[in-house]
């Protein structure tokens, strides 16, 4: 394979919103619910059919993981 025929990241990342976008269009016609995360928030929460949000539970929160673990182990 040469060089030229791999994709770059930009593309790999506007192929994955895509396939996100497409997956989340296709549960709504389905009528199936939607999980979703506020960043805001730090929740979990499901869409459903109706419009009608539930709170599902709490995320991690607190920024990546190495500095999750790293405060974890300095506690």
């Amino acid at each position: 394979m040469n060089r030229n025929e791999y994709i770059t990241d930009d593309q790999v990342v506007k192929r994955a919103k895509a396939a996100v976008k497409l997956a989340i269009e296709k549960k709504k016609i389905l009528g199936s619910p939607i999980v979703a995360y506020d960043s805001k928030n730090n929740d979990i929460y499901q869409i459903n059919e109706d419009g009608s949000k539930t709170v599902l539970g709490k995320g991690i929160g607190g920024g990546r993981y190495s500095e999750r673990s790293k405060a974890n182990k300095e506690a």
